[in-house]
């Protein structure tokens, strides 16, 4: 690989991944469309949701069959769960099924808005990272939130760049920014994603990951879309680390002018 396009890996915990893009398993058409989606998004970790998942030995072909731990490493999460009880009750038994002390938590305030609810995150991720897992924190983009769950002691805190599923991109890039420099730990921007030009947002702002799965899975052409998100991640973070150019009001031209002949100059004398 060229010198200019080497970046450290992003590590979360007791994982170190190579790929910045962090990929969910749900609302593909079927198992084998899961498969190659999560092999063109080019991701090192995919998460699941534990309480969809049948974690039955005899029933039959499951998520879990397409997933190859010798490549991915999975990141449970704690889908489904609106009090901080469910969550950490599911991210125990994530751990005791999947032999790892990642979680990416996720408490929800309402089934309408799936908004999380602050005061339950706080709480589960109090008592998961007490209890010794990898905690990575599903979050709004509230600044202040953000700085008691790194006080806390999660790995990585989450935040929405918009509602999850709704495809709108990074609605508030100045939180963001405020966000990231409160905070030391890895941020990873989690949900509303739609399309490449979103993670590449997200990753110029100066986002250490991006996760998704919908802007995928409900793409026309999901293989497509996950290839474009994979280079999309790649590209932002790549524009991130080169710096971009100032923002002026006025022209700049390319090629500068000074010391240029003009019309009007005297005429220089031949030989």
């Amino acid at each position: 690989m060229n010198d200019y396009l080497h970046d450290e890996p992003l590590d979360l915990g007791s994982i170190s991944l190579g790929s910045r893009l962090l990929v969910g398993t749900g609302k593909y058409a079927d198992l084998e469309e899961t498969r190659r989606a999560l092999e063109a998004s080019g991701t090192d970790c995919v998460t699941v949701a534990v309480r969809r998942v049948n974690l039955k030995a005899d029933a039959g072909p499951g998520l879990l069959d397409v997933i190859d731990r010798e490549r991915y490493h999975i990141l449970p999460n704690t889908a489904g769960c609106f009090d901080a009880t469910s969550a950490v009750r599911t991210a125990v038994l994530a751990r005791d099924v999947l032999a790892t002390r990642l979680v990416k938590l996720e408490v929800l305030g309402d089934p309408k808005t799936l908004l999380p609810d602050p005061v339950g995150t706080l709480e589960a991720a109090r008592e998961l990272v007490a209890q010794d897992f990898d905690v990575l924190v599903y979050t709004s983009d509230d600044p202040r939130l953000a700085v008691h769950l790194e006080q806390a002691g999660v790995t990585s805190v989450m935040p929405a760049g918009s509602p999850i599923g709704s495809g709108q991109g990074v609605l508030n890039p100045n939180n963001l920014r405020i966000l990231m420099e409160l905070v030391s730990v890895p941020v990873i921007v989690d949900a509303g994603v739609g399309t490449a030009s979103d993670v590449s947002i997200a990753m110029e702002l100066g986002a250490h990951g991006v996760l998704l799965n919908t802007g995928i899975a409900g793409a026309r052409e999901p293989l497509r879309m996950a290839a474009a998100m994979r280079h999309a991640c790649i590209a932002g973070r790549q524009a991130y680390l080169a710096g971009r150019i100032e923002k002026k009001r006025y022209a700049n031209a390319s090629s500068p002018v000074d010391g240029l002949i003009s019309d009007s100059s005297p005429a220089r004398a031949t030989t």
